[in-house]
């Protein structure tokens, strides 16, 4: 079973990552079905387009995607329904643009032009936000950044509002394209990367 332009994928773990183990203790984070933020954006490949028989991405693989593809919401009636892309048993259609990353023999990769960016702690006293505003060390980069020599441990600047939150192996990173990569630091090596606790699963 193929689609002709859309991956076939499945939740990896489960619909919603809104449990968090705190010792022997399961901690409920979220009840709301249509809250995007604890919405699991894991899924397991079961079926590659037809139409791209050269994508790096192939069955088995784990792949991030967009928080909305396992997203359910209430109709007018109150019932609850899945969402678009739905297709049936579990399983959903993601376009090719709606995979941000996959993991092949244990190593993550950035999916298109995607890159992922891991946010640095203020230094400043001045200031009350833990993170930098835009600016991160680059973890996850791809073959148009390569050719810019920016590489990961780069420390980078980005511009605002085009970064998304996506939780990879316990840490926080910002998901955004190629192109709101504006800036290569030079590093001082006194940055340290910021992940906030609650990322971690445990």
């Amino acid at each position: 079973m193929k689609s002709v332009s859309r991956f076939i994928v499945k939740p990896y773990n489960s619909l919603y990552n809104n449990v968090k183990k705190i010792g022997d203790n399961s901690l409920l984070l979220n009840t709301s079905i249509e809250s995007f933020r604890h919405v699991s954006k894991e899924a397991l490949v079961l079926a590659t387009p037809t139409i791209d028989p050269d994508s790096p991405i192939k069955v088995g693989d784990i792949v991030m995607i967009h928080h909305n593809i396992f997203r359910s919401y209430y109709d007018i009636k109150g019932k609850e329904k899945k969402s678009s892309t739905y297709f049936k048993d579990d399983m959903y259609l993601v376009s090719p643009d709606q995979i941000y990353a996959y993991k092949s023999f244990d190593k993550w990769c950035a999916h298109l032009d995607y890159c992922f960016v891991k946010p640095i702690v203020e230094t400043s006293n001045l200031k009350t936000q833990k993170e930098q505003k835009h600016i991160g060390i680059l973890k996850i980069g791809n073959s148009s950044l390569n050719e810019l020599k920016i590489s990961p441990e780069d420390l980078v600047g980005f511009k605002p509002f085009g970064e998304f939150e996506f939780i990879i192996d316990d840490e926080r990173l910002y998901c955004m394209k190629s192109n709101d990569i504006v800036i290569k630091y030079e590093r001082k090596g006194n940055e340290k990367e910021y992940n906030p606790s609650w990322a971690k699963s445990s």
